[in-house]
């Protein structure tokens, strides 16, 4: 259906008669080539996630759902009503709102075989001065879908009850608009039977993680940005650093309910931010990097707060030399005090954020530890260190990009290296948001050959030249 919206005229007769007697303004209409069923399945999902139209909004959480009989057409009897709280991204600034939100059946076809169906939004507000900006400015707003059995097409429309002292404005006109569009796309796009490339919070529900995301963005974001020292984008990271964050606590609260935190690591930590969150959180752990960045002053504190060594400091300069690799960190002293050997105490929790040269590395690293990790994969090294592109996945389906191509081979990696991965894709401001978890080990890890392992995805040659090349070069500003 590609026919562009169509205005009412003003003054048009209301096409819902509301048994209250409010009166309900129509705005636009669209037709359509989606049921009632298509309908009811879009505005569910947009009642649930209302930050698909509004980018200020995290979700809405339901708190109740129930059978009604409340009567608002001729025909027309509301079956279920849901108290709705609409969650903001940012509660300092936003206030949350309470709405109800209403389902409508038609009773079944007319005679001319058109069926209504209906669902309203109505805020919990007095007056247009307690509604929040990011909610039209009306005391309710009602999708109303309208079918026809005998052509099997449809319209759309939106309407609403306005304020007794409503004053037009083009944002309130472009919102019903907007409103409309998404409902109409989404429509198409059910019946069309699509279905949704990537799925968000299968690790950890999206409610736990975000609660603890706007308490995280409430204590740190203002300062953070604020007080920022790179030349990098502030906002972009510290919010970027803050949502991994906020995973990372509610999964090791998952993970370590009945027994103590063993503490990370943060292999190829940059700007050491998220180290700094974390510890500040109460987790113990520390991060390296090959090179030391101009915010690790203002991030970095002592493990040992008696302590004057380096080793004790919570972000260090080191570079990764794993002991798998002896034969090649012998031929080379240059790098003999600022290696790693990459062993960890078993269980330390290894974190792989947009590692680069060592992301392929983190599952061999974990399992030769037992470690669980997770990597947050970003630009594309082979085991030497080396940039390259790691060919495109062959099961069907699959995207080709560079990007994706990227993930399945470090994805592939870590299941010849024993481990059963978990895919998150993290709601975090950032195009490279696929986490990769592995906590739980396969059947069969205890014979993963990790000589062999290194073989199998291209070897380890020039790693030692590409580790100090990398030590010598500025930061990458991801």
């Amino acid at each position: 259906m590609g026919s562009e919206p169509e205005p009412f005229a003003e003054g048009s007769p209301s096409l819902i008669r509301d048994v209250s007697g409010a009166i309900w303004t129509p705005l636009f209409r669209k037709k359509c080539s989606f049921n009632r069923g298509d309908f009811f399945k879009v505005m569910d999902n947009l009642i649930r996630n209302p930050n698909i139209n509004s980018s200020w909004l995290f979700r809405a959480d339901i708190l109740v759902e129930h059978d009604s009989s409340q009567a608002l057409t001729g025909d027309t009897v509301a079956d279920e009503t849901s108290p709705t709280p609409i969650i903001v991204q940012n509660p300092q600034r936003d206030p949350p709102l309470d709405q109800t939100c209403l389902t409508y059946y038609g009773s079944g076809a007319d005679e001319t075989g058109t069926s209504s169906s209906m669902v309203v939004y109505k805020p919990h507000v007095s007056s247009h001065a307690d509604v929040p900006f990011y909610h039209p400015k009306v005391r309710g707003v009602a999708f109303l879908h309208e079918w026809d059995s005998k052509t099997n097409e449809g319209t759309v429309s939106t309407h609403y009850h306005l304020f007794d002292e409503f004053v037009s404005s083009p944002k309130l006109v472009r919102t019903g608009l907007h409103l409309l569009a998404t409902l109409h796309k989404h429509g198409e796009g059910a019946k069309a039977g699509y279905v949704k490339r990537v799925q968000h919070d299968t690790v950890i529900p999206q409610a736990t993680v975000q609660s603890t995301y706007s308490r995280l963005k409430k204590r740190y974001a203002r300062r953070l940005i604020e007080e920022w020292v790179e030349v990098t984008d502030p906002t972009k990271h510290c919010f970027e650093d803050l949502g991994i964050a906020a995973f990372l606590i509610e999964l090791w609260a998952q993970m370590y309910r009945d027994s103590p935190f063993p503490g990370f690591v943060d292999i190829g930590c940059g700007n050491g931010l998220l180290v700094y969150i974390l510890r500040q959180e109460g987790y113990s752990g520390w991060g390296f990097d090959a090179r030391r960045r101009k915010s690790w002053d203002n991030f970095t504190d002592r493990i040992d707060p008696t302590s004057e060594n380096e080793t004790d400091h919570s972000l260090r300069q080191l570079v990764l030399l794993p002991a798998v690799l002896q034969d090649q960190q012998q031929q080379d002293g240059e790098l003999a005090q600022r290696a790693h050997d990459g062993l960890f105490p078993k269980g330390t929790f290894i974190i792989s954020n947009h590692a680069d040269e060592l992301t392929p590395w983190t599952p061999i690293l974990a399992a030769i530890s037992d470690c669980p990790f997770i990597m947050i994969p970003c630009c594309s090294h082979d085991l030497s260190g080396a940039r390259f592109r790691a060919a495109a996945p062959k099961e069907k389906g699959k995207s080709a990009s560079a990007y994706s191509s990227l993930v399945e081979w470090v994805k592939q990696i870590a299941h010849d290296c024993g481990w059963e991965v978990e895919t998150e894709m993290l709601r975090i401001p950032s195009t490279r948001n696929t986490g990769l978890v592995g906590r739980h080990r396969l059947e069969d890890a205890d014979t993963t050959d990790i000589p062999a392992i290194l073989r199998k995805y291209g070897g380890t040659s020039g790693y030692v030249d590409n580790a100090i090349k990398l030590m010598k070069t500025a930061p990458r500003g991801h």
